[in-house]
């Protein structure tokens, strides 16, 4: 068996860094995560509870693939629990695929730094059990390699993520101001034109009804 943990921070607050690992896959940063699914989602005593699965690609040697079978897709349960009351975002996830002789047990906690205000504190734990195949101490230094280069991955994804949001905010923004510019633009242009018409027909008129004063 082993385990791993790590600890990383993001320089920003704990709603941002939330809502970016909720959409952070897929992403280009990591491939191998081809998706997620939502099994279930309900809301308990205020908290947020969610059941998905998560599909990926392991790219396992060749001479594992013999040991434990092979797969193209491998399959995760994650469960995750959202309070935000409390500001803290608990996902554990288990692996499905090779289940008979694997168990990939990761705890990630997302909550705000303790220290630092408007960061946030992101804890990672993964348990890595290989049994029932030869060379099980080697197979679980190289899912445990695997799983810290995804965690590396991972972390770049969620900037990846909020860069893109902040992006799209500021892109928001802008075509909102440039649509109140040509709206008021094109209100002002046509109460310009109301104005020139009515001027212009006043004078019309005025020219129409006036009268040439008779010589004596």
């Amino acid at each position: 068996m082993k385990i791993w943990t790590s600890e990383y921070t993001f320089n920003h607050p704990w709603e941002t860094v939330a809502q970016a690992a909720w959409r952070k896959y897929p992403n280009p940063m990591n491939p191998a995560v081809l998706g997620t699914d939502v099994v279930d989602r309900k809301v308990i005593d205020g908290n947020l509870h969610t059941h998905r699965l998560v599909s990926s690609k392991w790219g396992l040697p060749k001479w594992v693939q013999t040991l434990i079978g092979p797969a193209n897709i491998c399959y995760a349960s994650e469960h995750s629990i959202v309070n935000p009351k409390t500001k803290s975002m608990t996902l554990k996830t288990t692996n499905v695929t090779f289940g008979k002789f694997v168990a990939v047990d990761e705890l990630v906690r997302y909550e705000p730094h303790p220290e630092e205000a408007g960061k946030t504190l992101l804890k990672q734990e993964a348990v890595i059990t290989v049994q029932g195949v030869p060379l099980n101490s080697y197979m679980e230094d190289l899912l445990t390699s695997t799983i810290m280069l995804n965690a590396n991955k991972g972390r770049q994804a969620i900037e990846w993520v909020i860069d893109k949001i902040n992006t799209d905010v500021m892109e928001i923004k802008a075509n909102a101001a440039d649509g109140i510019k040509r709206s008021i633009g094109g209100i002002t242009s046509h109460a310009r034109k109301s104005v020139d018409e009515f001027s212009t027909a006043a004078k019309i008129s005025f020219s129409s009804t006036s009268t040439k004063i008779p010589e004596v």
